[in-house]
């Protein structure tokens, strides 16, 4: 499984994110500092919101093969500039979190992270689920087995998978 970081504002939904990839069940916890576990790299909202610590996402994400931004839906604006995923040497794709929200509007979200840079875009809700294996199956590489796939593998693959995911 290639390695992800999660990058966005406070209350976005990484955390919450993280918590749906690994299977967890939903509690709203703050992140207070950059966690790695396995293949995700979940890193605080205050690194992007604040720019000194903003130079610090892009260190961390030498340590990953793909960035995430992600944008909740029903956020007023966007805090990622134009063309901002030149920043990072490493792939970046948008997220779109929150798209069951009432009030929200993903294409709006979407819209913003394409002017950030990002090409490729998912549309999640981690209470739903929605969007969750399309993310599983982007970051899945060779040899790896997803808990869903039907072929059956052998147990120490899906040992090996079920080990990078937590």
């Amino acid at each position: 499984m290639r390695k992800i970081m999660l990058a966005g504002r406070s209350g976005a939904g990484k955390t919450t994110l993280t918590q749906a990839l690994k299977g967890e069940r939903l509690v709203y916890r703050k992140t207070q500092y950059v966690d790695f576990t396995g293949a995700l790299i979940d890193t605080p909202g205050e690194y992007v919101e604040t720019k000194r610590l903003g130079y610090a996402l892009a260190l961390y994400s030498y340590e990953a093969d793909v960035v995430g931004l992600l944008l909740a839906a029903d956020e007023p604006f966007s805090l990622y500039p134009p063309c901002v995923t030149c920043m990072v040497n490493r792939e970046v794709i948008g997220i779109v979190t929150k798209v069951d929200e009432p009030d929200g509007n993903p294409r709006r979200a979407a819209e913003w992270l394409r002017l950030a840079g990002c090409k490729k875009i998912f549309f999640v809700s981690s209470y739903t689920g929605e969007g969750i294996p399309e993310i599983f199956d982007y970051l899945k590489e060779e040899g790896d087995v997803l808990p869903w796939e039907t072929k059956q593998k052998t147990t120490k693959n899906h040992k090996k998978v079920k080990k990078i995911i937590e």
